[in-house]
């Protein structure tokens, strides 16, 4: 619901959808960020799993693309962020570098990408992703942000 209506879509609607009462929704997530901050953690979890199936130096270029769609889809968390009524407790950062370390080592040893590139600064990339999310308006930030990740290194660049 977020994705497709928006950070401010009616919790009421988004318990409709989900077929439970809005008392349940509540029960479960005190504020709407809380919300957002649980469908990302499902997200990481995800990412968790792929980089743990993909162990090839090229799993590093699997795990990021997932990354970056995420991001991309991920206007809402975007203004979970930045929402000055609600600040969350995404503590996430460290958790997606600990992910990332280990398959972005393999895919620098094998030469894929930049030896210069750390885990923080793939996490970064996306942070900045955000931002261009974020202020892009009505236009679809997605060239942007491949534009920015090819600048880094031609091998995060999703096109």
């Amino acid at each position: 619901m977020f994705v497709a209506r928006g950070y401010r879509v009616p919790l009421s609607a988004i318990a409709r959808e989900a077929g439970v009462g809005q008392g349940v929704l509540y029960r479960h997530f005190r504020t709407r960020t809380d919300l957002a901050v649980a469908v990302f953690r499902d997200n990481v979890e995800e990412l968790r799993l792929l980089a743990a199936a993909r162990p090839e130096p090229e799993g590093l270029l699997v795990v990021w693309r997932r990354l970056v769609e995420f991001t991309l889809e991920a206007e809402a968390f975007v203004a979970a962020l930045t929402d000055a009524d609600a600040p969350p407790t995404w503590q996430g950062d460290r958790e997606l570098e600990q992910i990332l370390a280990a398959p972005l080592e393999r895919a620098q040893g094998a030469g894929l990408v930049a030896a210069t590139l750390t885990p923080h600064d793939l996490v970064n990339l996306t942070r900045a992703a955000h931002g261009l999310i974020a202020t892009a308006g009505p236009a679809d930030p997605a060239s942007d942000v491949d534009r920015l990740f090819g600048l880094v290194d031609p091998a995060l660049a999703l096109g």
